[in-house]
C-alpha cells in the first residue's frame, strides 16, 4: 500500500458563488427552522446568478460540478453537521477563491441549499456553528418552489445591513482570499478571479469591461489572389502553413520548418502581438495559410490578420458576447477552426457551425448541430475537414431521462447540410450495448467529444476520443461494473458514412472524472500503424489503428487508480475500494481531475521519433460526488508541471523536466530540433527536443494557454502562441495550490516571434 500525507497547500472544492441579489418568492417559515426565509431568498438569487451554470438550476450538478441535492448529496452530508457544510462552502468557494465573500453571503447560500434539500425556514438566522445533522432537518425532498426562477419576482435585496447588500449595490467583487475559515476576513478584490456564465462581476474600473455593441461583419476584407485549400493540401500541408488543428491529419503538432534551430533560438524576438477579446475562455489554435492568420476570439469574434505584421484584414463578430468580466468556464471556447476551398470553418461553443468566406469574412452558411434544440448541444473541440465534410463533436448532450445523446456529426462543406451522425454511447442492440448494465437507453449519458479527431487517408478512417459516461461516478450512474462503451474510448469511424469500424475502451466503468477524450496521434514504423493517446490517468496508450488491437501502455506519472493493465487485452483493473465505492467514503485518485494529461496536446517530433508530452502532477481525495481535496502528487516535491519525451517505437522514456507551474499549452516541435511550450506562470520557452534543456524563454502578459504553431511568410519562419485565461480543470484545480502565482485577469493576445532581421 502506498502512503502519503496531505500538503498544507491542499485545497478544497464544492461550488462557485458570489455576491447576493435577493428575490421575493414565498418560503414557508417555521419557528424551529435553522434559517430565515429572507436568507433563502437571498441565497436563491445568488445561486441562480453564480452557481446554476455549473451545478444546474435544480442543483443536480454536471461534469465537474457535484450535485447539491438528491441522493448522493444527502448520503454524504446527511450524517454531517450544518457547521461542516458551512465550513466546506466557506473554505472552498468561489472555486479557487475560498473565503473571499462576506459571512452574510455564505449564510444565504447555505440556507438556500438546506432549503432545497427539504429543511424548513424558521425565525432565526443561520447559526454557522450549528452541530445539528443535516439529515435531522433536511428530508431530502425539495419543496415545490425550491427551483423557482428568482428573476420572476422583484428584488428585495440581501438581508438588511449585510455586506452582501452593500456590495450588490456598489457592484464590488471580492476574490482570491485565503481559506481562513468561518468568520475570517476576506481579502479585497484582485485580478485573479473566475466568472461563471451569466455572472456579472464589476471591478473597480468600470471601463475595463466593454461589450461589442454590434454583432456581424465589422470589417469586410478584400484578400486578393487567395489560393483555395484543396484536399491534397490537407493531406500534405505546405511547409509554411498551419491549415488545421495540430497541423496535419495525423495530429503531430510538428512543423517541418528548420530556420529557427537549437543554434540560433536564443536570438528569438517578438515581432508583433495582437490583443484578443477579453472576458471568457480562450484555448486557440492560430490557423495560417499563405501569410494570412485566422484567429478565434471570445464571443466568437473571428479575425483575419496579416501574419507578417498583425494588421487586421477582416473581422466578423458572430456572438453571443460575454455577459461578465473575467475568465470563463470550460464551456465557452473552441479550440480550432479549419480551411477548405475558399472558406474558413468555425464551430462555436453554442453548437453552431459556420462557413465564412476566408477572403472577406462574410457568412456563407451556418447550421446548428442539434437544430437549436433547447439545452442540448454545445461544441468546444474544434473540427476536422475530410473530403468535403466538416466533422465536429458535441458536449452538453442531455440529462438522464431524456432521449438526447452525444454524437459526432458531419456536414457538407459546400452547403452545411448534415450528412451523418454517430451516437457516442452504445445503445441497446448495438455492439457494446450490453455494457451499461440494465440502464435503459434514455439513462445512458455522457461520452462527449470535446477534442477534434484525426484522420488516416490511407485507411480512410477518422479517430476520435470520448469522455466518460455521466454521471461520472459509477455508483450514481447506475451502470454497476459495466464498461459503458463507447465512453472513454477511441472510436474509429468511416468519415464518409459515420459507421463504426472499431472501438477500444481505455477506462471501462470510469469513476474519477478521468477523461480519455484527448488527442489521437497517428505514427507509422515500417508496416506498423500505431495510434497513440493519453488521458487524465496519465497512461500512454498504443493501439494498432487498423483494428484497435492493444499494443502497449506506459505510465507517465504516478497513478493509483488502476492496480494493473492486462498485457494482452489492455483492460485495466481498479482498486477494490473503487469497485465497492460508497457515496459517504473518501477515495484517493492520483492523478486527480486536473489530469496527468489534459487537452494540452503532445507533439510527435518525426526526426527523432519522440512524443513530447505536457503532463501535470496533482491528486485528489473525493468524498462521494461532492467534496474534493487537492494535493501535490507524492514524490514530486511540489512540482506540478512535467514535460516528458518518449520514443514512439517502444514508448521508452527519453527525458523529463519538472517545474512548479503546470504547462498550459500543447507542444509544437520543429525540424530545428526544438519544442515550444507555455505555462501557467506566463513563461513561453523553447527546449532542445533531444534533451529537454531550455534554450530560450520569455515571460508574457498572462498565462500562456492554447495551441502554439510555427509558420513561414516570405521565406522567414515564425512561432505564434496565445495568452489567455479561463477554462476548466487545468486552470482551476492547480490554481487552488499555486497561491504564490499572480496573473493579470486581462491579457488575451497572440504573440508572434522570429529571428532578427539580417543587416
Amino acid at each position: 500500500m502506498r502512503h502519503f500525507a496531505l500538503h498544507p497547500r491542499a485545497a478544497l472544492l464544492l461550488a462557485a458563488a458570489g455576491t447576493v441579489l435577493a428575490g421575493t418568492i414565498a418560503v414557508a417559515q417555521q419557528p424551529g427552522g435553522l434559517f430565515t426565509r429572507a436568507q433563502v431568498a437571498a441565497g436563491r438569487s445568488a445561486y441562480a446568478e453564480q452557481c446554476a451554470a455549473c451545478h444546474q438550476s435544480d442543483l443536480a450538478g454536471a461534469t465537474d460540478a457535484p450535485a447539491l441535492t438528491g441522493a448522493s448529496f444527502n448520503a454524504v452530508w446527511g450524517k454531517r453537521a450544518v457547521a461542516a457544510l458551512y465550513s466546506k462552502i466557506h473554505a472552498s468557494m468561489p472555486y479557487g477563491r475560498g473565503a473571499s465573500l462576506d459571512d452574510a453571503t455564505y449564510d444565504a447560500i447555505v440556507a438556500y441549499i438546506l432549503y432545497a434539500n427539504g429543511a424548513p425556514a424558521g425565525d432565526t438566522p443561520l447559526d454557522r456553528k450549528a452541530t445539528t445533522l443535516l439529515g435531522a432537518v433536511a428530508s431530502g425532498k425539495p419543496p415545490a418552489d425550491a427551483f423557482a426562477d428568482p428573476q420572476a419576482t422583484a428584488a428585495t435585496g440581501a438581508p438588511a445591513g449585510s455586506t452582501a447588500s452593500q456590495e450588490a449595490q456598489i457592484g464590488g467583487a471580492k476574490e482570491s482570499a485565503p481559506a481562513n475559515g468561518p468568520g475570517g476576513a476576506a481579502a479585497p478584490a484582485t485580478s485573479a478571479g473566475f466568472a461563471a456564465p451569466g455572472q456579472k462581476v464589476k471591478y473597480a474600473d468600470p471601463g475595463r469591461f466593454v461589450l461589442p455593441s454590434k454583432p456581424g461583419l465589422s470589417l469586410k476584407g478584400a484578400i486578393a489572389d487567395y489560393r483555395p485549400v484543396t484536399d491534397a493540401m490537407l493531406r500534405d500541408p505546405p511547409p509554411g502553413d498551419w491549415l488545421m488543428f495540430r497541423r496535419n491529419y495525423q495530429g503531430w503538432s510538428y512543423s517541418p520548418l528548420a530556420q529557427i534551430d537549437t543554434g540560433n533560438v536564443a536570438k528569438l524576438q517578438l515581432k508583433w502581438m495582437w490583443s484578443m477579446p477579453e472576458n471568457g475562455t480562450m484555448e486557440d489554435t492560430p490557423i495560417v495559410h499563405d501569410g494570412i492568420m485566422y484567429m478565434w476570439g471570445v464571443g466568437n469574434v473571428i479575425q483575419a490578420l496579416d501574419a507578417r505584421d498583425g494588421e487586421l484584414l477582416w473581422e466578423n463578430r458572430l456572438g453571443p458576447f460575454p455577459t461578465s468580466a473575467g475568465p470563463g468556464p470550460s464551456s465557452v471556447e473552441t479550440r480550432a477552426m479549419g480551411l477548405w476551398g475558399t472558406n474558413l470553418y468555425v464551430n462555436t461553443p453554442e453548437g453552431w457551425v459556420y462557413a465564412l468566406d476566408a477572403r472577406s469574412g462574410e457568412e456563407v452558411w451556418k447550421t446548428h448541430i442539434t437544430d437549436e434544440k433547447p439545452g442540448v448541444g454545445r461544441s468546444t473541440g474544434g473540427l476536422i475537414i475530410i473530403k468535403g465534410k466538416v466533422i465536429v463533436g458535441m458536449t452538453n448532450c442531455g440529462r438522464k431521462g431524456t432521449p438526447d445523446h452525444c454524437y459526432i456529426s458531419a456536414y457538407d462543406a459546400a452547403t452545411g447540410k448534415r450528412d451523418w451522425t454517430f451516437t457516442t454511447v452504445a445503445l441497446t442492440g448495438q455492439p457494446g450495448g450490453d455494457s451499461w448494465g440494465a440502464l435503459p437507453d434514455d439513462e445512458r449519458k455522457g461520452s462527449e467529444t470535446w477534442i477534434a479527431g484525426t484522420y488516416d487517408p490511407a485507411l480512410d478512417t477518422t479517430y476520435w476520443g470520448t469522455a466518460q459516461g455521466k454521471p461520472w461516478r459509477r455508483d450514481e450512474r447506475g451502470s454497476a461494473t459495466g464498461a459503458t462503451d463507447y465512453a472513454n474510448s477511441t472510436l474509429a469511424l468511416d468519415p464518409g458514412t459515420g459507421k463504426l469500424r472499431w472501438w477500444f475502451n481505455h477506462a471501462p466503468g470510469e469513476t474519477f472524472d478521468l477523461d480519455e477524450v484527448f488527442e489521437r496521434v497517428l505514427v507509422d514504423h515500417g508496416e506498423s500503424k500505431s495510434l497513440f493517446t493519453i488521458g487524465k490517468a496519465g497512461i500512454l496508450w498504443q493501439l494498432d489503428r487498423r483494428d484497435g488491437k492493444f499494443l502497449g501502455a506506459t505510465e507517465t506519472v504516478f497513478q493509483n487508480v488502476f492496480t494493473r493493465i492486462d498485457p494482452v487485452t489492455g483492460r485495466p483493473s481498479y482498486r477494490d475500494d473503487v469497485v465497492k465505492q460508497q457515496s459517504d467514503q473518501w477515495l484517493a485518485s492520483c492523478p486527480g481531475p486536473e489530469g496527468g494529461h489534459n487537452w494540452q496536446a503532445m507533439s510527435y517530433h518525426q526526426p527523432s521519433d519522440a512524443l513530447v508530452i505536457p503532463l501535470s502532477q496533482s491528486c485528489v481525495l473525493m468524498l462521494g460526488n461532492g467534496s474534493q481535496v487537492y494535493y501535490e502528487m507524492p514524490g514530486t516535491g511540489g512540482q506540478l508541471g512535467r514535460l516528458s519525451a518518449y520514443r514512439a517505437r517502444d514508448r521508452a522514456p527519453l527525458w523529463t523536466v519538472q517545474q512548479r507551474a503546470p504547462f498550459l499549452t500543447s507542444v509544437v516541435s520543429t525540424a530545428g530540433n526544438l519544442a515550444f511550450v507555455g505555462d501557467f506562470d506566463r513563461v513561453f520557452r523553447a527546449v532542445d527536443v533531444r534533451t529537454g534543456e531550455t534554450l530560450w524563454k520569455t515571460r508574457l502578459g498572462t498565462t500562456v494557454q492554447g495551441f502554439p504553431v510555427s509558420f513561414a511568410v516570405d521565406g522567414r519562419q515564425y512561432v505564434a502562441v496565445t495568452t489567455a485565461l479561463g477554462g476548466g480543470s487545468p486552470q482551476l484545480k492547480p490554481g487552488t495550490m499555486l497561491t504564490e502565482v499572480h496573473r493579470p485577469i486581462t491579457g488575451y493576445a497572440v504573440y508572434v516571434f522570429g529571428l532578427p532581421e539580417e543587416k
